[in-house]
């Protein structure tokens, strides 16, 4: 259906969709499209397969050019989202990890609380034929779940990205309730967790805490995941890089002596 003005005011800005290893340009278009239907604009890639930028994805975008434009390319999932709050996952199953589930109605109320917060927030979808990888998985904070015919629940890249990014345009302002943070802390942004499981995971290695090589990634998913759900703030990490900088500094002192 057509439907643009450009005579009208525009309604910008949202939660970032991140799309990791879109395959081909077209998608990475539509979504665009879908996009600025519902006022989304930040757009973050992750080594889209074939290369950017795309002229097939502007081809395919419809006029969504704003939105490619400024879309931004990242090497790793953890750089593309490190600025962010809260992560949604879209996924349609938790692969053994424990998350909170929500549809996109109950995440796009949620993500508009923490808008008014001053909260930045994303949602992370994975590549078209396998979906989210799971080591990106364990990244987020809330498995997001679209409710459809259990027989036929098959979506493509772009009717994924509408579904969410249309609950997120219906939802208006919404008071930021428990998000609504003092002067003193905020919520930790990914890229402070990420740190923190660095150092975690660094100091564990070190200790040979993970003494089964095969069984070390998925401890490690388990570990972030338990982290994740906890809603840390910025000054709830520093205690932790300061719990387990004393408790490695204890070790190494007796071990010394």
């Amino acid at each position: 259906m057509a439907g643009t003005n450009p005579q009208r005011d525009a309604v910008l800005g949202g939660p970032a969709i991140i799309l990791i290893e879109p395959q081909l340009g077209e998608n990475i278009g539509t979504c665009a499209r879908a996009m600025l239907n519902c006022g989304l604009t930040d757009l973050r890639l992750v080594r889209p397969r074939d290369g950017w930028p795309s002229g097939s994805a502007k081809a395919s975008a419809s006029g969504a050019d704003l939105v490619l434009d400024n879309a931004r390319l990242f090497d790793r999932t953890e750089d593309a989202i490190a600025d962010l709050s809260h992560v949604f996952a879209t996924t349609a199953r938790n692969r053994g990890m424990i998350k909170r589930i929500m549809t996109p109605r109950e995440a796009a109320s949620e993500m508009r609380a923490q808008s008014s917060a001053g909260l930045a927030t994303g949602v992370l979808f994975g590549p078209e034929r396998t979906g989210l990888f799971n080591d990106d998985l364990a990244l987020a904070d809330t498995s997001l779940t679209v409710p459809l015919n259990p027989a036929f629940s098959s979506l493509n890249l772009a009717q994924a990205v509408l579904i969410i990014g249309y609950e997120w345009y219906q939802t208006g302002e919404v008071a930021p309730g428990r998000y609504l943070h003092t002067g003193a802390t905020r919520p930790a942004n990914k890229e402070e967790l990420v740190n923190l499981f660095s150092h975690l995971e660094d100091e564990l290695e070190n200790s040979r805490f993970f003494s089964s090589p095969e069984k070390k990634p998925s401890m490690i998913r388990s570990i972030r995941n338990c982290f994740q759900r906890m809603d840390m703030t910025e000054q709830e990490v520093r205690t932790f890089h300061g719990i387990i900088s004393a408790l490695t500094g204890r070790k190494r002192s007796a071990a010394k002596e």
